[in-house]
């Protein structure tokens, strides 16, 4: 998965089209992540006797083929792509602006 915890994305499909968030976690295993504010749900949680029923709001996981990488330099989305440099290390870069992330 080329998506890593602290990218910036933008969701491409679903209800939450066209929002920016930062990416919270991978789950590398379903190939999805999830983002900061974006796909909120809402779990009714049952009452117990040591606590009282309530709602609990959270981020769902999203599917990572709805979300893209926004570019550091123009702000709009991009794809992902890797580049060897002179002392040998793998680095994602920007597709649009080339542009190391």
């Amino acid at each position: 998965m080329k998506l890593k915890t602290g990218d910036t994305v933008i969701v491409i499909a679903g209800k939450d089209r066209n929002k920016i968030g930062k990416v919270l976690r991978v789950v590398k295993k379903n190939g999805r992540v999830v983002v900061e504010g974006i796909n909120k749900v809402v779990r009714h949680m049952k009452k117990t006797k040591q606590r009282a029923g309530q709602k609990v709001t959270f981020e769902a996981p999203l599917h990572a083929s709805n979300v893209m990488l926004l570019d550091p330099k123009t702000k709009k989305a991009t794809r992902v792509g890797y580049k060897i440099s002179k002392d040998g290390k793998k680095e994602r870069i920007a597709k649009k602006s080339q542009t190391i992330i």
